[in-house]
């Protein structure tokens, strides 16, 4: 292991930011990560660089997450079970599980970022989250420098949300994620209109898990940019919820407001919408500002500031919420 002086993080996160880490370091074994806590504590992590906003120089020693590997735990005919390591590319571990045929990730299919991050916010797209298949989460304690393992229960997932947000943040590292997959019988979800919609164009009537998985790169390819081209972090905002007596008030004055029954007393509101209505959808400013196609989606045309970006997402909310009294949360992490 040979720790790096002065290097960009430009090519570890994937808005493009650049930002200089005075110390950094790439992991590739729990081996090496234990000898690291040994002698530094105050750390700070990266691994896909997906979910992070960087608006500043990183003093702390950064570890780079780098731990491949997969393997198959247990199986039966019906399910297996696969812990994954949490330096795996997580697209590519939807692609294998696709080619295993093994069901429960396709609705995930060309999130950016690793496996080992995918807990943490509860990744979710088109009506699946990652919550759905993890059985349990191991992860290394800071402090200590223990293996811990967390049932999917005690993890506390809610929407883009889990125990390492919250009271766990900073005080462990994610080592590696076990899922139960279907081997037969898998449970399609095709609930978003959108997906119904391609499948019919495409004229599948009973689609594989293959299929699904097709469909929603195809439309995400549509929608979204790809890092590697356009800076970004995917989705920069949550999706707000709000109560059922607060969105019959706002559908009186927006008739044609989207939504999404979450349950008899709360409702969800693409936040993509909202800022569309803002007028705020495909905004340039200088060199970054809101996609084009998904309003949703924050991006870094060209060596833009960390700083100026936080600064759009912030007007965005202000103009939201004095617009539609909604607080937007902001999904991506902010450094």
């Amino acid at each position: 292991m040979e720790i790096q002086k002065n290097i960009s993080l430009k090519n570890f996160n994937t808005f493009g930011v650049h930002v200089n880490a005075k110390r950094f370091i790439s992991v590739k074994s729990l081996y090496q990560l234990k000898e690291i806590l040994k002698f530094e504590k105050d750390i700070f992590l990266i691994s896909g660089g997906s979910n992070i906003l960087l608006t500043r120089d990183i003093d702390q020693l950064v570890v780079h997450i780098n731990i491949k590997g997969l393997s198959i735990d247990k199986e039966n005919s019906d399910f297996v079970y696969v812990t994954v390591n949490a330096g795996e590319n997580w697209h590519d571990f939807v692609l294998w599980c696709i080619s295993q045929n093994y069901g429960g990730v396709e609705n995930l299919s060309l999130i950016p970022g690793n496996v080992g991050t995918s807990p943490i916010q509860n990744i979710g797209a088109y009506g699946s989250e990652v919550k759905d298949v993890i059985t349990n989460v191991t992860a290394l304690e800071i402090s200590t420098s223990k293996l811990h393992s967390f049932s999917n229960e005690s993890c506390k997932f809610g929407y883009r949300n889990s125990i390492f947000k919250n009271e766990k943040k900073g005080k462990f590292i994610i080592t590696s994620v076990t899922f139960k997959l279907s081997k037969k019988k898998h449970r399609l979800n095709t609930q978003y209109g959108i997906i119904e919609q391609e499948l019919n164009y495409r004229k599948i009537k009973e689609p594989t898990i293959k299929d699904i998985s097709d469909v929603i790169i195809s439309i995400r390819k549509s929608k979204l940019p790809d890092p590697r081209k356009i800076g970004n972090s995917g989705s920069f905002f949550k999706n707000p919820i709000i109560s059922s007596d607060q969105f019959y008030k706002l559908q009186k004055k927006h008739p044609n407001i989207p939504f999404f029954d979450i349950s008899k007393t709360q409702i969800k509101i693409p936040a993509g919408w909202l800022i569309e209505q803002i007028g705020f959808k495909g905004k340039r400013i200088d060199n970054y500002g809101v996609h084009e196609k998904q309003a949703l989606v924050l991006v870094n045309y060209d060596n833009a500031l960390g700083k100026d970006i936080y600064n759009l997402a912030i007007t965005i909310q202000k103009k939201i919420l004095d617009t539609f009294s909604i607080k937007l949360e902001i999904e991506v992490n902010i450094i």
